[in-house]
């Protein structure tokens, strides 16, 4: 991982492969966010011919011709300002563009505009999620693809700042969980199954200190969850279900997380055409992001008790799958009529979600790569929010906006319940077609649990429907490279904060 050290230097003095220096757009032609020692003052009048604009996600690298020590000025691009400081976003997204920019440079310099520690903080942590490269099945073309830049300096006048250093630790912290989600996401399904997910997560509970149980394809029969058996029953490795809980002592909240971990997603007997299969490794996004953000969670040991429950199967078609029409009966009892086998995430969440409940946490919150129609309402930029309690919802979403990820509140309107009737089983696990990101929203509530009784409140919960954003078959930007994104990590370990200091 990209390293980060703080320097209290001028941006021509910095011994560096690259120094990063931001533009702004404006009505007078591209400006510089920069005091510019004599030797590269030359710069500012010479941005336009130089092609560069300050657009958002342009980045334009120059020889510093002499001017520092560095031989390459790279300018990124934050778009027009309301006043003379980018906001957090814009900065880890401009920074983010420049070190994907400067791959294959072992040492760049951020002299990026901060006003603050956590500008500093921002530009830090865009960098270092632009910093991402994934060449695992790389072998005879290895060398083509250039390695990310090994380490960062922060220019800073106040280098030992202890605020800056705990905020520089925690992005250090944040970028990695991210990057693993991403490993995960990228892994091909031939590697990265129930069995061997589970296996990592083991792994890493030994490694950070964290308490993880497996229920393999037997003791999950044997418990009554049919949710991941029925899913996992077409594929020849079996289920798993996974809890990984931190849990420090004098935790002042305690949360669940629920994650979808269909590791390959077929359809199943409802087989999907192959085209819409290329990309079907995501599909385990959600688990891969409740994991990271526990791993996280302990390494910056947050007061606050928080289980990650991995929901993993493979959806495959065999003789031995789940029908459409078949019947299961989740963990809990409640019986699903399983109309298309390709609506299998909401399967395996309903048992996590029951299992979830059962230790009655103060909030529970899942997330998945569930719907296709999440994608037709918000793109593939923007992930949704549905929750019982707006108020938990906006919760969420303030703590998304804050981390830097964009989500946005969806209801869960009462007449799309009626969808989800069944004449044979509790609950059907499809409904009405459009708007069928609620309807998905509305079958998970069914499985979430009371606070204290049959009647009582349910337990304040979300549910981050991520299909989209989990991963970008698009050109890169700001941060962004294409294949996983990592998506909900930086949500999920804010909505931990927040907990914790409530």
């Amino acid at each position: 991982m990209t390293s980060v050290t703080l320097q209290n230097k001028d941006v021509a003095a910095v011994s560096a492969d690259a120094v990063v220096l931001a533009v702004a757009t404006g009505d007078d032609g591209p400006r510089l966010l920069a005091d510019l020692p004599r030797p590269l003052r030359w710069l500012t009048g010479s941005l336009t011919s130089l092609g560069v604009s300050g657009a958002a996600d342009e980045v334009v690298k120059v020889a510093s011709a002499g001017g520092a020590s560095a031989g390459v000025l790279v300018l990124t691009g934050v778009g027009a300002l309301d006043g003379d400081q980018p906001g957090h976003e814009t900065l880890r997204r401009a920074a983010g563009a420049a070190t994907r920019a400067c791959a294959g440079l072992s040492t760049v310099a951020l002299a990026l505009p901060a006003a603050s520690v956590e500008d500093g903080v921002a530009a830090v942590e865009g960098a270092l999620l632009g910093a991402y490269g994934y060449a695992t099945y790389k072998e005879r073309s290895a060398a083509a693809q250039k390695a990310p830049v090994a380490e960062l300096v922060l220019l800073t006048s106040s280098p030992r700042d202890k605020a800056l250093k705990a905020g520089v630790e925690r992005a250090t912290v944040v970028a990695e969980a991210v990057a693993t989600a991403r490993d995960l996401v990228n892994t091909p399904p031939a590697d990265l199954y129930p069995e061997s997910f589970a296996d990592l997560a083991v792994a890493a509970g030994k490694e950070h200190g964290l308490k993880v149980k497996v229920l393999d394809d037997a003791a999950l029969a044997k418990g009554g969850y049919g949710g991941l058996t029925g899913v996992g029953k077409g594929s020849s490795r079996g289920p798993r279900l996974v809890s990984v809980t931190w849990s420090p002592r004098g935790a002042a909240a305690k949360v669940a997380l629920v994650g979808k971990g269909i590791t390959f997603d077929s359809g199943g007997l409802s087989i999907k055409p192959a085209a819409a299969m290329e990309t079907m490794k995501i599909d385990m996004g959600g688990a891969a992001a409740v994991f990271q953000a526990v791993v996280a969670a302990a390494r910056l040991k947050l007061p606050v008790e928080v289980t990650a429950w991995l929901c993993l199967a493979e959806n495959m078609p065999s003789g031995t799958a789940m029908r459409p029409s078949d019947v299961i009966s989740t963990y809990g009892g409640r019986t699903v009529e399983v109309l298309n086998t390709d609506a299998e995430g909401r399967l395996v969440l309903a048992d996590g979600l029951v299992a979830a409940s059962e230790t009655g946490p103060d909030l529970i919150v899942d997330v998945a790569t569930l719907t296709g129609a999440q994608m037709v309402a918000l793109g593939n930029r923007v992930s949704a929010v549905m929750a019982a309690d707006e108020a938990v919802g906006r919760r969420v979403v303030d703590a998304a906006d804050r981390a830097g990820e964009a989500f946005w509140p969806m209801p869960l309107p009462e007449e799309l319940r009626a969808s989800l009737d069944s004449q044979v089983a509790d609950i059907a696990n499809m409904g009405e077609r459009y708007g069928g990101m609620l309807v998905a929203g509305i079958f998970l509530r069914e499985f979430v649990g009371r606070v204290d009784g049959e009647h009582s409140p349910r337990i304040p919960w979300a549910h981050l429907d991520i299909a989209g954003p989990a991963f970008n078959e698009g050109k890169p930007y700001g941060y962004t490279g294409k294949g996983g994104t990592g998506v909900a990590v930086r949500t999920l370990v804010q909505v931990l904060e927040d907990a914790a200091a409530r």
